[in-house]
């Protein structure tokens, strides 16, 4: 999922200079954070884990028209994946977790204790927990999706009045009812 790359082995690698673009969604504004021509980040307001302003780089509303388009097409209950250049920094294990989280469809859920399995241990669930935790890309990389193993609504950074909107959001969108919004 990281697109990271080193200009070779006697040069440190350097991020592209971020900036970000405010867009406003049923469930609040949203900042998406650009890097390079990828989509690096998507936070709600009050989001947990949300990089200070200065990590966000300057604000610029003229990039990532792709990703407005597309999150507002989610939105309006056409869209339930996206198709986006993203670039997610994490760890080994949280890219492998980010990526299966890509692979929940639409209006469906799995329990943290069902991604550790799918990763080869069910003693892993926290640390899938964790991981979900630091996804920087909430609605496009769905980590809404993810329930505790008792079906509850757990651990959402966007809070879990926004996580319960965004899955009535597709099972509605789902049943061919279109948004829900």
């Amino acid at each position: 999922m990281s697109t990271q790359t080193t200009a070779g082995p006697a040069l440190p690698a350097v991020a592209a200079p971020r900036r970000h673009r405010v867009i406003a969604s049923p469930l609040g504004e949203l900042t998406l954070v650009g890097e390079a021509d990828a989509l690096a980040g998507v936070y709600f307001a009050q989001h947990r884990g949300r990089p200070g302003t200065a990590a966000l780089g300057p604000r610029d509303d003229t990039i990532l028209d792709e990703a407005a388009t597309q999150l507002g097409e989610y939105f309006a209950g056409v869209r339930t994946r996206f198709d986006l250049a993203v670039r997610a920094d994490g760890s080994p294990f949280d890219l492998a977790v980010w990526e299966l989280l890509t692979h929940i469809p639409a209006g469906e859920t799995r329990s943290y204790g069902q991604l550790a399995r799918q990763l080869g241990d069910p003693a892993l669930a926290q640390e899938v927990g964790a991981a979900n935790a630091r996804n920087p890309l909430c609605i496009v990389v769905p980590c809404h999706r993810v329930i505790g193993s008792d079906g509850r609504l757990v651990g959402y950074a966007g809070g879990l009045r926004r996580k319960r909107a965004l899955l009535d959001h597709e099972r509605h969108a789902a049943g061919g009812n279109g948004s829900l919004f």
